[in-house]
């Protein structure tokens, strides 16, 4: 069983600890208003069972400083703007993965986001310098995490992408991924996760490793 820590309880990471539980894993999960306001997911997410029907695994709700020291894994699904707020020394060393996606009207405009200087994934390593950040989880709807999740082997089964510059955590992320019930596609280095930003032909839809992998390759950026 691992830890998992989710800094962020919003859709995405509720559904990821969801994931998590189902396949054995321990959950502490965090939001910006304190573990009280956590209960009833808390007790949804002891309540679930595993996906080969054994009692699976278990979660409790805890502050960001919490769940960033508890996880060997930690999740990072805050908006942009809540960045700041993520522990620092907590972190390091930690493969952290970020779901983030850059929405200016919800974020406010970031100058190096919008003239694609640089990634989302990149401004949170920028801020956890001793972390192994990985890009993962972006571009998959929540529903569609627990929805279009198969086991390996499927035809058709759908992949997502990971990006990164250390290649354990690459591995780390991608052995969690196939877990969760999705192939998994490397687009390289961190720098590189704006193929998979919104806007882009992989943002979004359900495609396979193959499909992914040509969409990645059709991705254009626009300097400013």
């Amino acid at each position: 069983m691992t830890t998992i820590g989710i800094i962020g309880a919003g859709n995405i990471g509720s559904q990821l600890a969801r994931l998590a539980v189902r396949h054995g894993h321990h959950v502490v999960i965090a939001n910006s208003r304190g573990p009280e306001t956590l209960t009833a997911l808390a007790e949804e997410l002891n309540g679930l069972g595993a996906a080969d029907g054994s009692a699976g695994g278990s979660a409790r709700a805890a502050t960001r400083d919490e769940a960033a020291a508890a996880g060997e894994i930690v999740v990072v699904t805050t908006p942009l703007a809540a960045i700041e707020t993520i522990p620092v020394e907590p972190l390091v060393g930690k493969v952290v993965i970020d779901t983030n996606n850059y929405y200016p009207q919800r974020d406010g405009h970031i100058a190096a986001l919008d003239d694609e200087t640089t990634t989302t994934a990149e401004l949170l390593q920028d801020h956890l310098p001793g972390a192994r950040v990985v890009k993962a989880f972006n571009h998959i709807g929540a529903a569609d995490l627990t929805g279009h999740a198969t086991p390996a082997g499927t035809p058709g089964r759908r992949a997502l992408v990971v990006a990164g510059d250390d290649a354990e955590a690459k591995q780390v992320a991608t052995d969690l991924i196939d877990q969760f019930g999705f192939d998994v596609v490397d687009a390289g280095p961190l720098a590189e996760g704006w193929r998979i930003q919104r806007d882009t032909p992989g943002y979004g839809p359900r495609l396979t490793a193959d499909e992914l992998r040509a969409a990645l390759a059709e991705a254009e950026r626009v300097r400013a």
